[in-house]
């Protein structure tokens, strides 16, 4: 019974990482099918409030906690339109790597900041090759290689990485239920961004059949943000913050390597040593953080399960 549970929780872990990297090459995808950043988000939103009405809506007194409020301005709004605003100009890749592959560096930045301290010395080696990575990947913008659309997409997802990373900071240090953060977050960003969306921001959902609309819609709004979130929280349960943790770092890698065939995307020698750099980094911090104090890549992959985006 402990080996079919074992083998439960690993399938509900690999699950977890390839419906994160599923969420990465689709945003890729809707990034070139005409609909507009602000299509991808009204749409998720819409969608995904409707099937909240059914699933559960978040007590009445969320209504009147500001820091509900910041959250969904952070963690939903802000986060959601700088990633579907990159993928517009950059691969599947750069928002693999830079978003959860980086997420355990930016944590820890963010930690050192608020003068929690720096990570315990076991854990420099996986920020050092997470470092290694980045500046990998920023080598053709270094060199001149890449044109201005670039830098400005690896820089939509730095700051997405930051908001990230700061979300799931204050969502730690309030400690909110999840499925209160996850409902409320996504009702008031709806209610926050529909109506400036109807009303005023650009529009694209003429351009596709309404059928591939619909589909890309229910997969943002379902498919990352409802069953990622059951089989992430399956997998922790069965085997551990520190040990899922370890397997998200596959993320990168695999974003990286299934963007080739799928979207005809190039995968350089920098990029590829990118990412396994970034990949084994995470893995690394993730690996010695059972044992040591201080920042841990565990607290930073748990409130994923909170949040409202993919």
């Amino acid at each position: 019974m402990a080996t079919l549970t074992l083998r439960q929780g690993y399938l509900a872990a690999f699950s977890a990482v390839v419906i994160w990297s599923g969420f990465m090459l689709v945003a890729r995808a809707g990034g070139h099918s005409g609909l507009t950043p602000y299509d991808l988000l009204g749409l998720r939103l819409a969608i995904a409030s409707l099937l909240l009405c059914v699933l559960g809506l978040p007590p009445r007194a969320s209504w009147r906690d500001g820091r509900l409020w910041l959250l969904a301005l952070i963690g939903c709004i802000g986060f959601c339109l700088l990633c579907y605003s990159a993928v517009q100009w950059v691969p599947a890749a750069h928002a693999a790597l830079l978003i959860p592959g980086l997420q355990p560096f930016v944590m820890a930045l963010l930690l050192l900041l608020s003068g929690q301290g720096w990570p315990p010395a076991r854990q420099w080696p996986g920020y050092v090759l997470m470092a290694l990575g980045v500046l990998l990947l920023a080598l053709p913008l270094l060199q001149g290689l890449a044109d201005g659309r670039q830098w400005l997409g690896d820089g939509l997802l730095l700051a997405a990485s930051l908001l990230w990373a700061l979300y799931g900071l204050l969502a730690r240090r309030w400690q909110l239920p999840a499925w209160q953060l996850t409902a409320f977050v996504t009702l008031a960003s709806a209610v926050l961004y529909l109506p400036v969306y109807l009303l005023w921001l650009p529009k694209g959902l003429g351009q596709l059949p309404l059928l591939t609309v619909a589909g890309l819609g229910l997969f943002h709004a379902v498919v990352p943000a409802i069953v990622g979130m059951l089989v992430y929280l399956r997998a922790v349960s069965v085997l551990g913050p520190a040990r899922m943790s370890a397997l998200m770092a596959l993320i990168p890698v695999l974003t990286g390597v299934l963007a080739v065939p799928l979207l005809a995307e190039p995968l350089s020698p920098a990029l590829a040593a990118a990412l396994l750099c970034v990949s084994l980094g995470a893995w690394l911090v993730a690996r010695s953080s059972s044992s040591a104090r201080g920042p841990q890549l565990a607290t930073v992959i748990h409130n994923k399960e909170q949040t409202c985006r993919t």
